[in-house]
Protein backbone atom coordinates (compact mmCIF):
# COMPACT_ATOMS: atom_id res chain seq x y z
CA UNK A 1 0.00 0.00 0.00
CA UNK A 2 1.25 3.83 -0.86
CA UNK A 3 1.85 6.10 1.80
CA UNK A 4 -0.49 9.41 1.21
CA UNK A 5 -0.54 12.81 2.13
CA UNK A 6 -3.54 14.78 2.86
CA UNK A 7 -3.74 18.12 1.63
CA UNK A 8 -3.99 20.83 4.75
CA UNK A 9 -8.01 21.61 4.94
CA UNK A 10 -8.99 18.37 3.03
CA UNK A 11 -9.76 14.98 3.51
CA UNK A 12 -8.58 13.73 0.04
CA UNK A 13 -5.09 12.18 0.01
CA UNK A 14 -2.80 12.31 -2.56
CA UNK A 15 0.23 10.44 -3.16
CA UNK A 16 3.89 11.73 -2.11
CA UNK A 17 5.39 11.05 -5.57
CA UNK A 18 2.92 13.49 -6.84
CA UNK A 19 3.75 16.19 -3.89
CA UNK A 20 7.59 15.86 -4.71
CA UNK A 21 7.06 16.18 -8.52
CA UNK A 22 5.02 19.46 -7.10
CA UNK A 23 7.95 20.74 -4.37
CA UNK A 24 10.32 19.99 -6.68
CA UNK A 25 8.80 22.45 -9.23
CA UNK A 26 8.59 25.11 -5.74
CA UNK A 27 12.04 24.60 -4.89
CA UNK A 28 13.42 25.47 -8.51
CA UNK A 29 11.05 28.73 -8.24
CA UNK A 30 12.40 29.04 -4.57
CA UNK A 31 15.74 29.04 -6.25
CA UNK A 32 15.63 31.79 -8.90
CA UNK A 33 14.69 33.99 -6.02
CA UNK A 34 17.83 33.11 -3.54
CA UNK A 35 20.21 32.38 -6.28
CA UNK A 36 20.27 36.05 -8.32
CA UNK A 37 21.80 38.13 -6.06
CA UNK A 38 24.23 36.16 -5.11
CA UNK A 39 25.19 35.34 -8.31
CA UNK A 40 25.09 39.35 -9.52
CA UNK A 41 26.74 40.22 -6.81
CA UNK A 42 29.92 38.28 -8.18
CA UNK A 43 29.31 40.41 -11.56
CA UNK A 44 28.68 43.68 -10.44
CA UNK A 45 32.65 44.76 -10.72
CA UNK A 46 32.40 43.63 -14.21
CA UNK A 47 29.34 45.09 -14.70
CA UNK A 48 30.08 48.67 -13.73
CA UNK A 49 33.27 48.50 -15.88
CA UNK A 50 31.23 48.11 -18.72
CA UNK A 51 28.10 50.33 -17.82
CA UNK A 52 29.89 52.81 -16.00
CA UNK A 53 27.72 54.81 -13.24
CA UNK A 54 29.61 53.31 -10.65
CA UNK A 55 27.59 56.26 -7.71
CA UNK A 56 24.81 53.75 -8.21
CA UNK A 57 26.01 50.47 -8.01
CA UNK A 58 24.14 50.40 -4.58
CA UNK A 59 20.89 50.70 -6.44
CA UNK A 60 21.19 47.89 -8.15
CA UNK A 61 21.03 45.89 -5.43
CA UNK A 62 18.73 48.36 -3.48
CA UNK A 63 15.94 48.61 -6.37
CA UNK A 64 15.70 44.74 -6.06
CA UNK A 65 15.47 44.44 -2.50
CA UNK A 66 12.92 47.43 -2.14
CA UNK A 67 10.92 45.89 -4.64
CA UNK A 68 10.84 42.46 -3.40
CA UNK A 69 10.06 43.80 0.39
CA UNK A 70 7.30 46.20 -0.89
CA UNK A 71 5.42 43.64 -2.86
CA UNK A 72 6.06 40.73 -0.41
CA UNK A 73 2.50 41.30 1.48
CA UNK A 74 0.45 42.43 -1.84
CA UNK A 75 1.28 39.04 -3.51
CA UNK A 76 -0.07 37.00 -0.36
CA UNK A 77 -3.20 38.55 -0.42
CA UNK A 78 -3.58 38.44 -4.26
CA UNK A 79 -3.34 34.52 -3.22
CA UNK A 80 -5.78 34.50 -0.84
CA UNK A 81 -8.27 36.13 -2.89
CA UNK A 82 -7.92 35.37 -6.52
CA UNK A 83 -5.65 31.83 -6.28
CA UNK A 84 -2.46 30.94 -5.48
CA UNK A 85 -1.18 29.16 -8.75
CA UNK A 86 -2.42 31.91 -10.79
CA UNK A 87 -0.71 34.32 -8.93
CA UNK A 88 2.87 32.61 -8.18
CA UNK A 89 2.77 31.72 -11.97
CA UNK A 90 2.27 35.77 -12.53
CA UNK A 91 5.08 36.73 -10.31
CA UNK A 92 7.51 33.60 -12.03
CA UNK A 93 6.46 35.22 -15.42
CA UNK A 94 7.41 38.92 -14.02
CA UNK A 95 10.68 37.82 -12.73
CA UNK A 96 11.42 36.54 -15.80
CA UNK A 97 10.72 39.65 -17.66
CA UNK A 98 12.83 41.41 -15.39
CA UNK A 99 15.40 39.12 -15.96
CA UNK A 100 15.88 39.32 -19.62
CA UNK A 101 15.45 43.21 -19.48
CA UNK A 102 18.31 43.54 -17.53
CA UNK A 103 20.50 40.92 -19.18
CA UNK A 104 19.89 43.67 -22.43
CA UNK A 105 20.47 46.88 -20.01
CA UNK A 106 22.48 49.72 -22.34
CA UNK A 107 23.24 51.65 -18.78
CA UNK A 108 23.05 51.70 -15.22
CA UNK A 109 19.73 53.78 -15.36
CA UNK A 110 18.11 50.99 -16.56
CA UNK A 111 19.65 48.47 -15.18
CA UNK A 112 18.28 49.81 -11.56
CA UNK A 113 14.67 50.56 -13.35
CA UNK A 114 14.86 46.81 -14.71
CA UNK A 115 16.13 45.24 -11.50
CA UNK A 116 13.33 46.51 -9.87
CA UNK A 117 10.76 44.65 -12.30
CA UNK A 118 12.61 41.15 -11.25
CA UNK A 119 12.16 42.39 -7.62
CA UNK A 120 8.37 42.69 -8.12
CA UNK A 121 8.06 38.94 -9.11
CA UNK A 122 10.72 37.74 -6.89
CA UNK A 123 8.26 38.86 -3.91
CA UNK A 124 5.85 36.83 -5.04
CA UNK A 125 8.41 33.56 -5.84
CA UNK A 126 9.19 33.04 -2.17
CA UNK A 127 5.43 33.74 -1.39
CA UNK A 128 3.93 31.61 -3.79
CA UNK A 129 6.25 29.02 -2.51
CA UNK A 130 5.80 28.83 1.05
CA UNK A 131 1.57 29.31 1.05
CA UNK A 132 1.64 26.75 -2.16
CA UNK A 133 3.03 24.72 0.52
CA UNK A 134 0.96 25.27 3.47
CA UNK A 135 -2.01 24.41 0.79
CA UNK A 136 -0.63 21.51 0.10
CA UNK A 137 1.08 19.69 2.72
CA UNK A 138 -0.33 19.77 6.50
CA UNK A 139 2.18 21.25 9.23
CA UNK A 140 2.41 17.93 10.83
CA UNK A 141 3.37 16.39 7.37
CA UNK A 142 5.70 19.52 6.12
CA UNK A 143 8.43 18.45 8.43
CA UNK A 144 9.54 15.83 5.89
CA UNK A 145 10.22 18.06 3.76
CA UNK A 146 11.80 21.03 5.63
CA UNK A 147 15.69 19.57 4.81
CA UNK A 148 14.45 20.01 0.82
CA UNK A 149 14.25 23.93 1.28
CA UNK A 150 17.27 24.30 3.53
CA UNK A 151 19.07 22.46 1.09
CA UNK A 152 17.81 24.71 -1.74
CA UNK A 153 19.29 28.06 0.55
CA UNK A 154 22.75 25.80 1.05
CA UNK A 155 23.03 25.59 -2.46
CA UNK A 156 22.33 29.24 -3.80
CA UNK A 157 24.28 30.69 -0.96
CA UNK A 158 27.63 28.12 -1.63
CA UNK A 159 26.76 28.04 -5.32
CA UNK A 160 25.95 30.97 -6.40
CA UNK A 161 29.16 33.06 -6.05
CA UNK A 162 30.85 30.33 -7.65
CA UNK A 163 28.73 30.34 -10.57
CA UNK A 164 28.30 34.10 -11.10
CA UNK A 165 31.93 33.70 -11.04
CA UNK A 166 32.02 31.36 -13.82
CA UNK A 167 29.06 32.96 -15.96
CA UNK A 168 30.64 36.51 -15.95
CA UNK A 169 34.14 34.75 -16.77
CA UNK A 170 33.31 32.69 -19.77
CA UNK A 171 29.87 33.78 -21.13
CA UNK A 172 29.99 37.36 -19.95
CA UNK A 173 28.05 39.17 -16.93
CA UNK A 174 24.59 39.28 -19.33
CA UNK A 175 24.30 35.91 -18.50
CA UNK A 176 23.96 35.93 -15.25
CA UNK A 177 20.34 37.32 -15.52
CA UNK A 178 19.74 35.16 -18.47
CA UNK A 179 20.57 31.92 -16.74
CA UNK A 180 17.32 32.31 -14.56
CA UNK A 181 15.00 31.54 -17.93
CA UNK A 182 15.74 28.02 -18.32
CA UNK A 183 15.21 27.32 -14.81
CA UNK A 184 12.12 29.53 -15.13
CA UNK A 185 10.44 28.13 -18.10
CA UNK A 186 11.10 24.57 -16.02
CA UNK A 187 9.12 25.90 -13.01
CA UNK A 188 6.43 27.40 -15.72
CA UNK A 189 6.01 24.32 -17.43
CA UNK A 190 6.34 21.98 -14.01
CA UNK A 191 3.40 24.35 -11.98
CA UNK A 192 1.36 24.56 -14.90
CA UNK A 193 1.17 20.54 -15.80
CA UNK A 194 1.54 19.24 -11.47
CA UNK A 195 -0.41 21.90 -9.26
CA UNK A 196 -4.42 21.59 -9.01
CA UNK A 197 -5.53 24.35 -6.52
CA UNK A 198 -9.23 25.57 -6.51
CA UNK A 199 -9.60 28.74 -8.13
CA UNK A 200 -10.64 31.36 -6.50
CA UNK A 201 -12.95 34.38 -7.22
CA UNK A 202 -13.50 37.06 -4.73
CA UNK A 203 -16.30 39.85 -4.69
CA UNK A 204 -13.75 41.79 -2.23
CA UNK A 205 -12.15 44.92 -3.89
CA UNK A 206 -8.09 44.97 -3.43
CA UNK A 207 -7.00 47.77 -0.65
CA UNK A 208 -5.24 50.02 -2.43
CA UNK A 209 -4.84 52.30 -0.08
CA UNK A 210 -3.64 50.13 2.69
CA UNK A 211 -1.08 48.62 -0.44
CA UNK A 212 0.17 52.16 -0.87
CA UNK A 213 0.64 52.72 2.82
CA UNK A 214 2.40 49.27 3.31
CA UNK A 215 4.72 50.14 0.77
CA UNK A 216 5.59 53.67 1.46
CA UNK A 217 5.94 52.06 5.44
CA UNK A 218 8.52 49.20 3.91
CA UNK A 219 10.21 51.36 1.76
CA UNK A 220 11.30 53.55 4.26
CA UNK A 221 12.39 51.46 6.42
CA UNK A 222 14.52 49.74 3.82
CA UNK A 223 16.31 52.76 2.71
CA UNK A 224 17.01 54.13 6.26
CA UNK A 225 18.94 50.36 7.07
CA UNK A 226 20.47 50.71 3.88
CA UNK A 227 21.77 54.42 3.52
CA UNK A 228 21.90 54.88 7.29
CA UNK A 229 25.51 55.29 8.36
CA UNK A 230 26.78 55.05 4.74
CA UNK A 231 25.09 57.49 2.09
CA UNK A 232 24.34 59.15 4.94
CA UNK A 233 24.79 59.77 8.83
CA UNK A 234 22.73 58.64 11.45
CA UNK A 235 21.44 61.90 12.19
CA UNK A 236 21.35 63.85 9.30
CA UNK A 237 18.09 65.50 7.67
CA UNK A 238 17.94 62.23 5.30
CA UNK A 239 17.33 59.32 7.68
CA UNK A 240 15.19 61.78 10.23
CA UNK A 241 13.01 62.41 7.48
CA UNK A 242 13.11 58.92 6.25
CA UNK A 243 12.05 57.84 10.16
CA UNK A 244 9.64 60.25 10.13
CA UNK A 245 7.85 58.79 6.95
CA UNK A 246 7.98 55.34 8.40
CA UNK A 247 6.39 56.19 11.73
CA UNK A 248 3.83 58.20 10.26
CA UNK A 249 2.89 55.66 7.60
CA UNK A 250 2.92 52.68 9.63
CA UNK A 251 0.42 54.60 11.78
CA UNK A 252 -1.69 55.64 8.71
CA UNK A 253 -1.84 52.05 7.45
CA UNK A 254 -2.92 50.02 10.73
CA UNK A 255 -5.61 52.56 11.18
CA UNK A 256 -6.63 51.97 7.48
CA UNK A 257 -6.52 48.13 7.97
CA UNK A 258 -8.93 48.59 10.69
CA UNK A 259 -11.17 49.86 7.86
CA UNK A 260 -10.60 47.90 4.79
CA UNK A 261 -12.88 45.45 3.49
CA UNK A 262 -10.32 42.89 2.71
CA UNK A 263 -7.26 44.58 4.23
CA UNK A 264 -3.85 43.53 2.34
CA UNK A 265 -2.60 42.15 5.74
CA UNK A 266 -5.45 41.56 7.88
CA UNK A 267 -4.60 42.84 11.83
CA UNK A 268 -6.66 39.71 13.52
CA UNK A 269 -3.76 37.69 12.75
CA UNK A 270 -1.43 38.93 15.11
CA UNK A 271 -4.22 37.86 17.65
CA UNK A 272 -2.82 34.65 17.76
CA UNK A 273 0.42 34.71 20.44
CA UNK A 274 2.46 32.24 18.49
CA UNK A 275 1.94 33.79 15.23
CA UNK A 276 3.14 37.50 16.82
CA UNK A 277 6.02 35.59 18.45
CA UNK A 278 7.23 33.80 15.17
CA UNK A 279 6.74 36.75 13.29
CA UNK A 280 9.64 38.35 16.16
CA UNK A 281 11.21 35.36 15.73
CA UNK A 282 11.57 35.36 12.48
CA UNK A 283 13.10 39.11 12.42
CA UNK A 284 15.58 38.09 14.73
CA UNK A 285 16.55 34.71 12.50
CA UNK A 286 16.67 37.34 9.80
CA UNK A 287 19.08 39.64 11.80
CA UNK A 288 21.10 36.87 12.51
CA UNK A 289 21.98 34.94 9.89
CA UNK A 290 22.13 37.81 7.17
CA UNK A 291 24.72 39.51 9.48
CA UNK A 292 26.25 36.42 9.55
CA UNK A 293 26.60 35.66 6.11
CA UNK A 294 27.31 39.05 5.29
CA UNK A 295 30.84 39.28 7.91
CA UNK A 296 31.94 35.37 8.07
CA UNK A 297 33.27 35.31 4.54
CA UNK A 298 34.72 39.20 5.36
CA UNK A 299 36.72 37.81 8.28
CA UNK A 300 38.04 34.74 6.32
CA UNK A 301 38.76 36.78 3.33
CA UNK A 302 40.69 39.66 5.57
CA UNK A 303 42.01 37.81 8.60
CA UNK A 304 42.49 34.82 7.94
CA UNK A 305 43.76 34.75 3.85
CA UNK A 306 41.48 32.84 2.46
CA UNK A 307 39.87 33.34 -1.17
CA UNK A 308 37.36 35.39 -2.44
CA UNK A 309 36.77 33.60 -5.43
CA UNK A 310 35.39 30.48 -3.05
CA UNK A 311 33.48 33.17 -0.86
CA UNK A 312 30.71 30.70 -0.76
CA UNK A 313 32.38 27.68 0.28
CA UNK A 314 33.43 29.62 3.74
CA UNK A 315 30.15 29.10 4.82
CA UNK A 316 30.32 25.76 4.33
CA UNK A 317 29.87 24.85 8.13
CA UNK A 318 27.32 26.96 9.00
CA UNK A 319 25.20 25.83 5.57
CA UNK A 320 25.43 22.13 6.67
CA UNK A 321 25.33 22.16 10.11
CA UNK A 322 21.84 24.35 9.34
CA UNK A 323 20.35 21.89 6.75
CA UNK A 324 21.19 18.78 8.89
CA UNK A 325 19.24 20.08 12.05
CA UNK A 326 16.83 21.46 10.09
CA UNK A 327 16.13 17.78 8.40
CA UNK A 328 16.50 16.69 12.26
CA UNK A 329 13.88 18.88 13.51
CA UNK A 330 11.55 18.15 10.27
CA UNK A 331 11.85 14.68 10.95
CA UNK A 332 10.99 14.86 14.53
CA UNK A 333 7.96 17.31 14.46
CA UNK A 334 6.08 14.98 11.59
CA UNK A 335 6.53 11.85 14.13
CA UNK A 336 5.93 13.23 17.26
CA UNK A 337 3.58 16.90 16.47
CA UNK A 338 5.64 18.77 18.87
CA UNK A 339 7.96 21.35 18.46
CA UNK A 340 8.46 23.85 21.02
CA UNK A 341 11.50 22.18 22.11
CA UNK A 342 12.91 23.58 18.52
CA UNK A 343 12.53 27.36 18.93
CA UNK A 344 13.98 27.35 22.70
CA UNK A 345 16.90 24.95 21.34
CA UNK A 346 17.38 27.26 18.36
CA UNK A 347 17.59 30.51 20.27
CA UNK A 348 19.97 29.08 22.66
CA UNK A 349 22.44 27.73 20.00
CA UNK A 350 22.16 30.90 18.14
CA UNK A 351 23.25 33.24 20.92
CA UNK A 352 26.09 30.03 21.59
CA UNK A 353 26.59 30.59 18.07
CA UNK A 354 27.19 34.35 18.07
CA UNK A 355 29.20 34.61 21.00
CA UNK A 356 31.68 32.15 20.09
CA UNK A 357 32.37 34.35 16.66
CA UNK A 358 33.05 37.31 18.63
CA UNK A 359 35.61 35.58 20.48
CA UNK A 360 37.90 35.10 16.89
CA UNK A 361 40.56 37.31 16.34
CA UNK A 362 43.92 36.85 14.17
CA UNK A 363 45.18 34.15 15.94
CA UNK A 364 41.92 31.89 15.36
CA UNK A 365 42.04 29.12 13.28
CA UNK A 366 39.64 28.61 10.12
CA UNK A 367 38.75 24.81 12.07
CA UNK A 368 37.48 26.83 15.04
CA UNK A 369 35.72 29.12 12.97
CA UNK A 370 34.17 26.48 10.87
CA UNK A 371 32.94 24.98 14.29
CA UNK A 372 31.82 27.96 16.10
CA UNK A 373 29.30 28.30 12.66
CA UNK A 374 28.56 24.72 12.87
CA UNK A 375 26.73 25.87 16.53
CA UNK A 376 25.16 29.45 14.43
CA UNK A 377 23.79 26.63 11.67
CA UNK A 378 22.60 24.48 14.16
CA UNK A 379 20.54 27.72 15.78
CA UNK A 380 19.33 28.80 12.71
CA UNK A 381 18.36 24.82 11.45
CA UNK A 382 16.01 25.02 14.49
CA UNK A 383 14.50 28.35 14.06
CA UNK A 384 14.44 28.66 9.79
CA UNK A 385 11.51 26.47 8.67
CA UNK A 386 9.99 26.13 12.15
CA UNK A 387 9.08 29.59 12.70
CA UNK A 388 7.20 29.54 9.22
CA UNK A 389 5.57 26.49 10.00
CA UNK A 390 4.07 27.62 13.48
CA UNK A 391 2.84 30.77 11.63
CA UNK A 392 0.99 29.06 8.91
CA UNK A 393 -0.88 26.41 11.45
CA UNK A 394 -1.50 29.43 13.86
CA UNK A 395 -4.04 31.50 11.07
CA UNK A 396 -7.13 30.03 9.19
CA UNK A 397 -6.94 28.73 5.72
CA UNK A 398 -7.81 31.44 3.97
CA UNK A 399 -5.45 33.42 5.55
CA UNK A 400 -2.29 31.44 4.81
CA UNK A 401 -1.45 33.87 1.93
CA UNK A 402 -1.08 37.03 3.89
CA UNK A 403 -0.17 34.44 7.24
CA UNK A 404 3.10 33.47 4.66
CA UNK A 405 3.61 36.66 3.41
CA UNK A 406 4.26 38.66 6.86
CA UNK A 407 6.38 36.33 8.18
CA UNK A 408 8.73 36.21 5.07
CA UNK A 409 8.69 40.18 4.88
CA UNK A 410 9.42 39.83 8.89
CA UNK A 411 12.62 37.83 7.86
CA UNK A 412 12.99 40.12 5.55
CA UNK A 413 13.62 43.41 7.54
CA UNK A 414 15.50 41.42 10.07
CA UNK A 415 17.94 41.25 7.80
CA UNK A 416 17.77 44.70 6.03
CA UNK A 417 18.21 45.92 10.32
CA UNK A 418 21.02 43.12 10.73
CA UNK A 419 23.19 44.20 7.66
CA UNK A 420 22.71 47.83 8.61
CA UNK A 421 23.14 48.05 12.61
CA UNK A 422 25.95 45.10 11.88
CA UNK A 423 27.49 46.95 9.40
CA UNK A 424 27.62 50.31 11.13
CA UNK A 425 28.78 49.20 14.14
CA UNK A 426 31.50 47.16 12.13
CA UNK A 427 32.52 50.27 10.31
CA UNK A 428 32.87 52.42 13.19
CA UNK A 429 34.43 50.27 15.53
CA UNK A 430 37.01 49.40 12.24
CA UNK A 431 37.81 52.64 11.85
CA UNK A 432 38.35 53.32 15.50
CA UNK A 433 41.34 50.92 15.62
CA UNK A 434 42.73 51.39 12.37
CA UNK A 435 43.40 55.06 13.97
CA UNK A 436 44.62 53.41 17.42
CA UNK A 437 47.17 51.42 15.45
CA UNK A 438 48.40 53.83 12.88
CA UNK A 439 47.02 57.23 13.34
CA UNK A 440 44.10 59.28 11.93
CA UNK A 441 46.23 59.75 8.63
CA UNK A 442 47.80 56.63 7.98
CA UNK A 443 44.60 54.84 8.92
CA UNK A 444 42.43 57.26 6.42
CA UNK A 445 45.04 56.44 3.58
CA UNK A 446 44.83 52.62 4.29
CA UNK A 447 40.72 53.33 4.32
CA UNK A 448 40.50 52.63 0.66
CA UNK A 449 41.74 49.42 0.36
CA UNK A 450 39.64 46.34 -0.28
CA UNK A 451 39.01 44.07 2.55
CA UNK A 452 40.48 40.64 1.12
CA UNK A 453 43.07 38.75 0.84
CA UNK A 454 44.95 40.10 -2.36
CA UNK A 455 44.62 43.75 -1.70
CA UNK A 456 45.82 43.49 1.89
CA UNK A 457 49.07 41.14 0.58
CA UNK A 458 50.05 44.76 -1.63
CA UNK A 459 50.27 46.49 1.92
CA UNK A 460 53.27 47.17 4.24
CA UNK A 461 53.12 44.71 6.76
CA UNK A 462 52.21 47.25 9.89
CA UNK A 463 49.43 48.60 7.50
CA UNK A 464 48.26 44.79 7.11
CA UNK A 465 48.59 43.97 10.74
CA UNK A 466 46.78 47.14 11.76
CA UNK A 467 43.80 46.04 9.28
CA UNK A 468 43.64 42.53 10.27
CA UNK A 469 43.20 43.35 13.89
CA UNK A 470 40.72 46.24 12.74
CA UNK A 471 38.35 43.35 11.12
CA UNK A 472 38.73 41.41 14.07
CA UNK A 473 37.75 44.02 16.08
CA UNK A 474 34.84 45.22 14.14
CA UNK A 475 33.24 41.78 13.39
CA UNK A 476 33.53 41.18 17.59
CA UNK A 477 31.62 44.41 18.14
CA UNK A 478 29.06 42.78 15.34
CA UNK A 479 28.86 39.48 16.71
CA UNK A 480 28.07 40.86 19.87
CA UNK A 481 25.66 42.69 18.76
CA UNK A 482 24.23 39.68 16.98
CA UNK A 483 24.52 37.52 20.59
CA UNK A 484 22.23 40.18 22.17
CA UNK A 485 19.30 40.18 19.81
CA UNK A 486 19.34 36.27 19.49
CA UNK A 487 19.06 36.43 23.18
CA UNK A 488 15.54 37.96 22.65
CA UNK A 489 15.21 35.52 20.36
CA UNK A 490 15.64 32.69 22.95
CA UNK A 491 13.46 34.52 25.31
CA UNK A 492 10.47 35.28 23.34
CA UNK A 493 10.76 31.20 22.13
CA UNK A 494 9.84 30.38 25.75
CA UNK A 495 6.58 32.02 25.66
CA UNK A 496 5.42 30.00 22.34
CA UNK A 497 2.48 27.61 22.69
CA UNK A 498 2.56 24.55 21.91
CA UNK A 499 -0.64 23.99 19.45
CA UNK A 500 -1.46 20.47 17.81
CA UNK A 501 -0.52 20.75 14.50
CA UNK A 502 -3.01 20.47 11.64
CA UNK A 503 -2.94 16.51 10.07
CA UNK A 504 -1.71 15.00 13.44
CA UNK A 505 -4.92 12.85 13.93
CA UNK A 506 -7.70 13.47 15.98
CA UNK A 507 -8.68 17.12 15.20
CA UNK A 508 -7.23 19.32 18.15
CA UNK A 509 -7.90 23.27 18.94
CA UNK A 510 -5.60 25.38 16.68
CA UNK A 511 -3.84 28.43 17.59
CA UNK A 512 -6.41 30.69 16.27
CA UNK A 513 -7.25 34.54 16.36
CA UNK A 514 -8.42 34.11 19.90
CA UNK A 515 -5.61 32.60 22.03
CA UNK A 516 -4.13 35.86 23.25
CA UNK A 517 -7.21 37.50 23.57
CA UNK A 518 -8.71 35.44 25.91
CA UNK A 519 -6.63 32.50 28.58
CA UNK A 520 -8.86 29.39 28.74
CA UNK A 521 -11.67 30.11 25.64
CA UNK A 522 -12.33 27.40 23.31
CA UNK A 523 -10.31 28.13 20.07
CA UNK A 524 -12.24 27.12 16.93
CA UNK A 525 -10.63 24.86 14.68
CA UNK A 526 -9.24 25.79 11.78
CA UNK A 527 -8.79 22.38 9.85
CA UNK A 528 -11.60 22.75 7.14
CA UNK A 529 -12.53 26.74 7.77
CA UNK A 530 -15.65 27.77 5.89
CA UNK A 531 -15.12 30.17 3.21
CA UNK A 532 -16.67 33.90 3.21
CA UNK A 533 -17.43 36.62 1.28
CA UNK A 534 -16.43 40.24 1.50
CA UNK A 535 -19.60 40.67 2.89
CA UNK A 536 -18.96 38.38 5.98
CA UNK A 537 -21.62 35.92 4.13
CA UNK A 538 -20.85 32.01 3.99
CA UNK A 539 -19.97 30.73 0.89
CA UNK A 540 -19.54 27.20 -0.64
CA UNK A 541 -16.93 25.27 0.43
CA UNK A 542 -13.62 25.71 -1.68
CA UNK A 543 -12.62 22.74 -4.09
CA UNK A 544 -9.89 20.49 -2.15
CA UNK A 545 -6.49 21.06 -3.59
CA UNK A 546 -5.17 18.47 -5.63
CA UNK A 547 -1.30 17.70 -6.95
CA UNK A 548 -1.43 14.97 -9.75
Amino acid sequence: MVDTVKPAGTSKEVKPRSVRVVLMALMIAMLLAMLDNMIIGTAMPTIVGELGGLEHLSWVVTAYTLATAASTPIWGKLGDMYGRKGSFLVSIVIFLIGSVLSGMAQDMGQLIGFRAIQGLGAGGLMVGVMAIIGDLIPPRERGKYQGMMAGVMALAMIGGPLVGGTITDHWGWRWSFYINLPLGAVALAMVTAVLHLPKKRSQGKIDYLGAALLTIAITSTVLVTTWGGTEYAWGSVEILALIAVGVLSTVAFLYAETKAAEPVMPLHIFRSRNFTLMSVIGFLVGFAMFGGVLYLPLFQQSVQGASATNSGLLLLPMLLSMMLVSLIAGRVTTSSGKYKIFPIAGGALMVVGMFLLATMDTGTTRLVSGLYMAVLGAGLGFLMQITMLVAQNSVEMKDMGVASSSATLFRTLGGSFGVALMGSLFTTRVTDTMAERLGPEAAQAAGSAQLDAASLAKLPEVVRDAYQHAVAAGTHSAFLLGAAIALLGFAAAWFVKEVPLRGAGPAGPADGATDGAAEGAAEAPVEAPEAVDAKGKAAPAAQEPVAR
